[in-house]
């Protein structure tokens, strides 16, 4: 990892400025991003940006930037993003400190501002060196989330066009997605969707398949995919409920996707569990029915006086291997399991040691 420190004048890193709302902000004569196009934007207060300010009016030093090097030799700012827009702002006239905007000033003190030196460390290596480091030194002010962190790594094509369909507010992504209800949470503008797309098509292993991705001329590959997991959806979850708004539906296309459902049949198997009292996440309804796995669900548990009628008439006895047991080394179990009807109450409780519930099926 390469990393060199250097002292810039806000002279030259304003030359310039120019900011475009979500398609980016940039300065330093075109060759810097201060915040790529489609990130979330970052505000300060009024107060944190009049600080900023006074600290470079004063003459005191401002906290270290860090700038990353691209492949195409221009820059990104990693951290200093805020400082860097509150500076390009004041200078631009877009507010004034203490009833004085820039223009207001003497030439002396206009002088003393752009002649100002900021402390920037330029950044270089591998992926993996540079994302490293980019996590440690992700530690103050407004922290970039993991997707941010691997977008100021993985530059070039491939992320541009990515970010065109995942990251701008109101993206293809976010419309097809919202188109009928909503199948995929969070915010494009804060990578959230991108970064579900890219863990859904390689099963969780982001930085691999952007690392495999970054000189690519574009993204249709992941936006192939991500269409066919909503159409997928859609096709086999005729109903729209908003609970489907918090479920993984690309783990369960690249499971089940080439298996025949009946969307008639899964409706109504969802419609009864969502009237299930004793189903308490209904999410996790959705990939129940796909994979039987009641783990999704989180059936409503005995409550301790259940447990404890249960052990007392058992007399502390378990039910399957007949040994004798604390109360403490007990689980509650449904006599008739949930799957097949039984309900979570006193009636259907029995004690099972923590061993024998744990190895019976159908949990």
């Amino acid at each position: 990892m390469k990393i060199e420190l250097h002292k810039i004048s806000i002279r030259k890193v304003i030359v310039g400025y120019k900011d475009s709302a979500e398609e980016g902000v940039v300065a330093y004569d075109g060759k810097l991003d201060i915040r790529p196009k489609y990130q979330r934007e970052f505000v300060y207060t009024g107060k944190q940006r009049d600080a900023v300010i006074e600290t470079i009016k004063n003459g005191f030093p401002l906290n270290v930037m860090y700038w990353v090097k691209t492949d195409q030799g221009n820059f990104e700012v990693l951290d200093g993003q805020q400082r860097t827009i509150s500076i390009g702002q004041y200078v631009n006239g877009d507010f004034s400190l203490n009833d004085r905007f820039f223009h207001n000033l003497t030439d002396e003190e206009q002088k003393q501002i752009l002649d100002y030196e900021l402390m920037i460390y330029f950044c270089e290596g591998t992926d993996k060196e540079r994302l490293d480091w980019f996590r440690i030194i992700n530690i103050a002010g407004e922290k970039l989330t993991d997707q941010e962190l691997r977008n100021a790594v993985y530059t070039g094509p491939w992320l541009s066009d990515a970010k065109l369909k995942f990251s701008k507010s109101n993206c293809a992504a976010y419309l097809l997605a919202n188109d009928g209800g909503q199948l995929v949470s969070g915010s494009p503008i804060r990578q959230e969707y991108l970064e579900t797309a890219l863990s859904w098509i390689n099963d969780g292993k982001i930085e691999d398949y952007m690392a495999k991705h970054q000189h690519k001329k574009n993204a249709d590959e992941l936006w192939k995919y991500f269409q066919n997991v909503i159409e997928w959806t859609r096709k086999n979850f005729i109903n729209y409920r908003r609970e489907m708004g918090g479920v993984q539906w690309g783990e369960l296309y690249n499971e089940f996707k080439d298996k025949k459902f009946s969307a008639d049949k899964l409706e109504v198997e969802i419609k009864e569990l969502m009237q299930d009292e004793d189903v308490t996440k209904k999410s996790g309804i959705y990939p129940y029915v796909l994979t039987r796995q009641e783990k999704y669900l989180s059936i409503r548990a005995f409550t301790d006086k259940m447990k404890r009628e249960a052990y007392e008439r058992q007399k502390g006895i378990c039910k399957k291997c007949k040994k004798l047991f604390e109360i403490g080394e007990m689980e509650a179990d449904h006599i008739k399991p949930w799957h097949e009807g039984g309900k979570t109450i006193a009636e259907n409780c029995q004690m099972l040691c923590k061993q024998c519930n744990r190895s019976k099926s159908g949990k």
